[in-house]
């Protein structure tokens, strides 16, 4: 495909030190990556937005000598801003938006040497557990093109499985990195509140439910690109506790015995899929294997609390935004302007009162804290991160008019992720299992508050145990 074939057995650190070491020039990747979203994406609609030029200005005008110097990288068309590109938030109410700055992890990828090459399909406003947006199309699973990539960060996990490119941008406001990192057999590390800094266009997203980061095809990369974009920005309301040591570095440490729960109903009481269930019982057997002392347990959570409490504070962001973007354009938004579902989350969000904010705010930090509690005794939680094996497209409609019945349908694919968007604890989901059919299946492991580190020290563990970065779909670079 392009004058540099191995490009996609290389994850992100490798591809930066073959730049280091001089064994191939960063125009070369660039071109290679860019020979595989032109031979892939039509068969994925991953990417939404090419920047190739951008890309080549970039490398032209000299890389600084950051962890990823010259690896190409692509945005997730939803909240990070780059200065001079389209961020359209998967919604024709955006079309024609362009970004006049740059977001400050945008500033720290530059800084890190990363090279964007594009932008990724997202359902409107993140809105969705799967990536199937009106205005862009669906983004198609590699594993099996009639399935969904999972949502929201559906298009980045759909450019990294397929061997795009070895990384990509997330983000995660009720599960929507660690849902696509499922769907499509990645790692998806969802970070602890405040960990990366959301400015400088706000102090936090979704009342702070929402964290960015990034899709990866292995742990060490996402370790090192938290290294890379971690740390509080001047005029944040606030930010996590500060790690010990660079992340990276606990990639490949000893975890030591950990003290591991587990459970499988999902909360709420849908059904959880056999092959989900067998997923978690497969890794809770190799945890115990590792010699982590492994035992069933599971939270106590209000599920219609957290459900209201969701669904106010999303619907009140939603509205905002709609707002806003029509005070932008100088006219008032219409229904035809976004899909049915985002209009009559919007509407809600125009009926809830300034005191059901609040209380659902409250509400939120309740079950935090519930959260925190339970996982006191405990160093990791274990669950399945989806109830199902990826849906086929069409199954979840943003463009029905049944708000109720579209919630409860999200709800039962994705019950066990946004419980961490509450607590603002760091939660992945981690590729180790697959479906007779040859389905990927995520869990989720989900440590206390501020701890990265041991995540990342077991998922490193678990990836030489049972590698999955070799692992290819039917649709591959």
């Amino acid at each position: 495909m392009s004058g540099f074939d191995d490009f996609s057995a290389y994850d992100g650190l490798g591809l930066a030190d073959l730049v280091r070491t001089g064994q191939v020039r960063p125009g070369e990747i660039l071109d290679a990556a860019i020979a595989r979203i032109e031979s892939l994406n039509p068969r994925l609609n991953a990417v939404v937005h090419t920047m190739y030029d951008e890309a080549r200005r970039t490398i032209a005008a000299g890389l600084p000598k950051g962890a990823f110097a010259g690896v190409p990288f692509m945005l997730k068309d939803l909240s990070a801003l780059y200065e001079g590109a389209p961020t359209t938030n998967g919604s024709r109410l955006f079309a024609g938006h362009v970004a006049d700055h740059d977001s400050e992890i945008i500033r720290r990828y530059r800084a890190a040497g990363l090279v964007v090459i594009g932008k990724t399909n997202t359902p409107e406003f993140g809105l969705n557990v799967t990536t199937e947006p009106v205005m862009h199309g669906p983004a198609r699973n590699p594993w099996d093109p009639g399935r969904n990539a999972g949502g929201s960060s559906g298009g980045a996990a759909a450019a990294v499985a397929s061997g795009m490119v070895p990384m990509a941008h997330a983000t995660d406001g009720a599960g929507s990195i660690r849902i696509p990192a499922a769907a499509c057999g990645l790692f998806g590390l969802k970070p602890t509140r405040a960990r990366n800094p959301p400015g400088p266009d706000a102090g936090e997203a979704w009342s702070g439910l929402k964290a960015e980061h990034a899709v990866t095809r292995t742990v060490r990369d996402s370790a090192a690109l938290l290294d890379a974009t971690n740390g509080a920005q001047p005029g944040d309301p606030y930010r996590a506790p500060p790690p010990a040591r660079p992340f990276l570095d606990e990639v490949g440490a000893d975890p030591g015995r950990l003290r591991i729960a587990f459970f499988t109903a999902a909360p709420g009481g849908v059904p959880t899929d056999r092959a989900c269930v067998a997923a978690v019982e497969e890794a809770a057997g190799l945890c115990t294997d590792l010699g982590h002392a492994v035992e069933e347990a599971a939270p106590r959570i209000d599920t219609d609390d957290m459900g209201l409490a969701l669904r106010v504070i999303v619907a009140a962001n939603v509205r905002a935004l709609i707002d806003d973007r029509a005070r932008a354009l100088g006219r008032a938004a219409t229904r035809d302007d976004v899909e049915n579902v985002t209009w009559l989350i919007a509407e809600e969000g125009r009926a809830f009162t300034a005191a059901e904010y609040a209380r659902a705010v409250k509400r939120m930090h309740g079950i935090g804290r519930k959260l925190c509690e339970f996982l006191e005794p405990y160093d990791l939680v274990l669950t399945p991160t989806l109830a199902r094996p990826p849906l086929p497209l069409g199954a979840l409609d943003m463009m029905g008019n049944d708000l109720d019945g579209y919630c409860a349908e999200a709800l039962a694919y994705a019950p066990f992720t946004a419980m961490f968007n509450f607590s603002g604890q760091p939660a992945a989901s981690v590729p180790l299992h697959w479906t007779a059919d040859g389905l990927p299946v995520g869990v989720q492991f989900a440590a206390r508050f501020g701890d990265e580190a041991t995540l990342f020290r077991l998922a490193a563990q678990l990836e030489q145990a049972k590698p999955w970065k070799d692992k290819r779909p039917p649709v591959w670079g």
